[in-house]
């Protein structure tokens, strides 16, 4: 049994869940709205997020620039590699909210599976390095917009020269359903997807094709839940719709991961996206089949 697996057979998935669901009730909880229109709030959360970082023994370093006088802040830390160091798989997710919403499942949920991931990478050793962002500003008016807070991040990376060898977007992961009905889709998907919201989806444009199948092939290998993939054009409603996309435009292949949002979610954007709605037990198996597949491929590569 390799250390991958040694670690997800004597994980409690209990815990998992419970650490899950206190992540969540606290973004999208107790501090609830968090955008530029509400900056203590804001605040809060990158505060948070932060100290979770730092107790889990990370250099946490911030990104930080002024939108309307508002500072705002993207998190980094890395694990850093051995072999192949100056290769990079990152993991993302936006921790802001859109106006109205306190955002459990968008996107508290993949936060939460965020903070988990990394608890993980702490104990291990990676070949590549595999760097955590939370980004700000992910929601309208900044999505697509040189304020986006991954817009500003994979600016900056290229101008480094950073080899981000996959960008791999946690948004909206939190919500699944075995109803027949449960899950829609673009037009003409619904012929050869299921119609039940009980997986997660991997998305990619076509460029991105092979490090999407990749990582659905490590996820299948280290965990039984249902994922569904697929690489297609950029202009398909939902494809482009988080901080992925802001890595394409920078010439980095990235995917989405995602419980398909507004195709499946029915709080998607409301003020009912509360901590109450999410199905934590499949968040935790999923956040876990995550961490197998990432330390899989920040081992061996994508190649």
């Amino acid at each position: 049994m390799d250390l991958v697996d040694q670690a997800s057979t004597n994980d409690d998935v209990s815990l998992v869940t419970r650490r899950l669901e206190a992540h969540v009730q606290t973004l999208a909880g107790d501090i609830g709205e968090r955008n530029i229109w509400h900056p203590a709030a804001l605040n809060d959360a990158t505060r948070y997020i932060g100290e979770q970082w730092s107790r889990q023994g990370y250099d946490v370093k911030r990104q930080t620039y002024l939108v309307s006088n508002v500072p705002c802040s993207n998190l980094e830390i890395a694990r850093e590699g051995d072999a192949r160091r100056r290769e990079i798989l990152l993991v993302g997710a936006h921790f802001d909210s859109v106006m109205g919403s306190p955002g459990a499942d968008d996107n508290a949920s993949g936060v939460a599976a965020l903070l988990e991931i990394s608890r993980r990478f702490a104990a291990v050793a990676p070949a590549m390095t595999v760097r955590f962002v939370a980004f700000v500003n992910e929601e309208p008016p900044f999505f697509m917009s040189g304020r986006q807070g991954s817009m500003v991040y994979a600016k900056a990376a290229r101008d480094r020269g950073d080899d981000i060898r996959l960008m791999a977007c946690l948004e909206t992961i939190g919500w699944y359903s075995d109803r027949p009905g449960t899950q829609h889709y673009p037009p003409l998907f619904s012929l050869f997807y299921p119609d039940r919201a009980d997986f997660i989806g991997i998305v990619s444009d076509f460029r991105s094709r092979a490090a999407m199948l990749r990582l659905a092939r490590a996820f299948r290998a280290h965990s039984d839940f249902p994922v569904q993939t697929v690489a297609t054009f950029r202009l398909v409603p939902g494809v482009s719709w988080s901080d992925h996309r802001s890595f394409w435009r920078h010439g980095y292949p990235a995917v989405m991961i995602t419980d398909t949002a507004p195709y499946r979610y029915p709080h998607y954007h409301a003020a009912s996206d509360t901590p109450d709605k999410l199905r934590y037990p499949e968040l935790a198996r999923v956040t876990l089949g995550l961490f197998g597949a990432f330390f899989e491929i920040a081992g061996a590569g994508l190649d």
